[in-house]
């Protein structure tokens, strides 16, 4: 399955020896813009979704825990007469790192499979609550409750 157009998994450079390791998140030549770095610190089986933005463009990096994140393309879709394919990334301990881009007018969403699970996210806007759409997490019809890991 080809990715959402925009959506986009960077892969990370991680420098490892006996002392542990150095990992580059993110440099500025793949952001488009900085508007905002932030965390949310979960437990295990919370689910945050969907959110979706008509300008900013998101950029999530899991520290700690694993969590599967969702995405769903509604550009220029009725979401509420034809349901979206959702797609799922796993991210986050024993994957391998990476950076999850998610563009405008793309919802996503989360559920952490193994917590306590920490997402850090840089966002090329600021906070702006007219830039903050929400969907009931059960609205595109995408079954949360799917997938386990063990």
């Amino acid at each position: 399955m080809a990715l959402i157009p925009q959506v986009e998994l960077i892969k990370l450079t991680t420098h490892l020896d006996e002392r542990g390791y150095f990992r580059e998140v993110l440099k500025a030549s793949q952001l488009t813009k900085f508007g905002q770095w932030s965390m949310s610190y979960m437990h295990s089986n919370t689910i945050k979704a969907f959110h979706i933005h008509k300008i900013q463009t998101d950029y999530w990096f899991v520290s700690q825990g694993t969590i599967k994140a969702v995405v769903a393309d509604l550009r220029g879709l009725d979401w509420q007469v034809t349901k979206p394919e959702c797609q799922e990334f796993i991210l986050g301990d024993n994957q391998e790192p990476k950076i999850l881009v998610i563009p405008p007018g793309v919802a996503h969403g989360l559920k952490v499979l193994q917590g306590p699970a920490v997402l850090m996210y840089i966002t090329t806007e600021e906070y702006n609550p007219n830039d903050e759409g929400r969907i009931p997490f059960d609205a595109l019809g995408y079954d949360w409750f799917a997938t386990k890991i063990t």
